[in-house]
């Protein structure tokens, strides 16, 4: 785990970008579908041709707006469109459509569960705001490309307060914050398309000090790894240039990862400097409170209360329960499961947590692309609760899921996995395992009780898997006492 001097605290906030899943831009009717061919999917409004003017989409509103409930924040029922004056190649107005002064979401807050307990970081504020087009700089010569298609993306920058400590309670936020705008189905979440960005603002004060120190902003970081490696490095690099007595410049940086270090990109602009005014061709945007409580009947539960309802309905404990809730696929998953099997809930969860988890972790996938779907699972936890399967054997029909051999029953048959319950037959088994292990034996009849998992064990391997383990231990100490 990552450590400093502790005579140093770090202060982090977060600005996240989210791209979200309207269908077209947020003040044009250009398609936002990733992956097109450059400069196919920009507009007049796009690219900014004398005389256009741009139409608010009501739906990146909505999804705005739904955000802001989901975290109990204010939300502005008049915001102002203002503009962003900067110039950039990718910028083709020469500013940016944002808000500032009256964003549509004020301020919230997000609980989240650390090392140390729970905590909640504050949330300043979430604006709307288009997306900038993006410079090529491979394939073209000494020279850059430039590609319009993002512009005029919506997305919804969500700004934390200066709440977070280490790099790690920041990663937390940051997958908290994932989980959450996928749960209500304002973004895709995708990291590597660049749905979903972070701006990490990072400083370090002496600790018991009040007053912030200089803050350096890390731009664009496009995986919750790099996040934190990038702010451990970003830490480690002030603490060294102020015990060296000099002194932090605000200022944006670039993280390579491939150096594992930090650049300077170029001096960290104020509000100012940007010549922020309201937009003249955007007039205010006023929601009423129709609007506002029909977007509040389209929230789903959300993850803190699916979270306690498992508690306490499905009777998880506190760690699997996160871990099942942790994102809506997950939770769907297991509510389907347990609804079509036998077995309880909690071997549901145990289930979900070890083989299917693991497997989805090894593969890389995520459980919506699983080999095994809840039907696969829970027929299969139908065959442990009705003794055709042992817990070892069932491991084995699970990898043949996954595998893709067939259903749970044709590879029951075709494996010859069923389990064996024919006392008789367990009976033989038992015997010769008495036979050739008397020491075992003696020292069980001596008191030693924890020996019988080692007999258990030998009647195990004879039967290849195959025999029901509590006629074996039952068998063993009925024949041993």
């Amino acid at each position: 785990m990552f450590s400093w001097d502790p005579r140093w605290e770090v202060v982090i906030g977060l600005e996240v970008h989210t791209q979200l899943q309207t269908r077209s831009k947020i003040f044009s009717g250009s398609s936002i579908a990733y992956g097109a061919e450059p400069n196919t999917q920009a507009s007049a409004v796009d690219i900014a041709l004398p005389g256009v003017l741009p139409v608010m989409n009501i739906e990146a509103a909505r999804m705005a707006v739904k955000f802001g409930l989901a975290i109990g924040a204010k939300i502005n029922k008049t915001n102002v469109f203002a503009r962003k004056n900067y110039f950039y190649p990718d910028l083709p107005k020469g500013y940016q459509i944002s808000q500032m002064e009256l964003p549509i979401v004020g301020s919230g807050s997000i609980d989240i569960e650390t090392h140390s307990g729970s905590k909640t970081i504050g949330v300043t504020r979430a604006h709307l705001e288009e997306d900038a087009g993006k410079s090529l700089h491979e394939d073209f010569h000494g020279q850059s490309g430039i590609d319009l298609n993002r512009a005029g993306t919506p997305l919804l920058e969500i700004v934390s307060e200066p709440d977070m400590r280490s790099p790690a309670e920041a990663v937390i936020y940051l997958r908290k914050l994932h989980s959450l705008v996928r749960y209500i189905e304002i973004c895709d979440g995708n990291m590597q398309e660049g749905s979903f960005r972070c701006d990490a603002n990072v400083s370090i004060r002496p600790r018991g000090q009040e007053q912030y120190g200089t803050r350096t902003e890390l731009k664009n970081i496009n995986s919750f790894r790099f996040v934190e490696r990038a702010m451990e490095y970003e830490i480690e690099r002030q603490i060294d240039v102020l015990e060296e007595g000099g002194i932090i410049v605000q200022e944006t940086r670039l993280y390579d990862s491939d150096k594992h270090q930090t650049r300077p990109l170029r001096s960290k602009e104020e509000a100012h400097d940007y010549r922020y005014f309201p937009d003249p061709d955007l007039p205010p945007m006023v929601l009423d409170n129709e609007f506002i409580e029909a977007v509040r009947a389209t929230l789903p539960e959300l993850p803190a209360a699916k979270k306690a309802r498992f508690e306490s309905e499905f009777q998880l404990s506190h760690d699997d329960a996160e871990l099942i809730t942790s994102t809506r696929e997950n939770a769907d998953y297991f509510e389907q499961t347990a609804g079509q099997t036998q077995a309880d809930a909690k071997t549901v969860a145990n289930w979900m947590v070890g083989e299917l988890f693991a497997s989805l972790n090894k593969h890389d996938m995520d459980i919506e692309n699983s080999p095994i779907d809840p039907h696969d699972l829970a027929k299969l936890l139908d065959r442990i609760c009705d003794s055709t399967l042992s817990g070892k054997t069932a491991k084995q029909v699970f990898a043949a899921l996954w595998d893709g051999e067939g259903d749970v029953d044709h590879i029951i048959e075709t494996k010859g996995l069923k389990q064996i319950t024919d006392s008789g037959e367990i009976e033989a088994i038992v015997d010769a395992v008495i036979a050739n292990c008397p020491d075992q034996v003696q020292q069980f009849k001596d008191g030693n009780d924890k020996v019988i998992g080692y007999l258990v064990g030998q009647v195990m391997q004879k039967s290849k898997g195959k025999a029901n383990p509590q006629i074996v231990n039952q068998l063993l100490k009925q024949k041993m006492s």
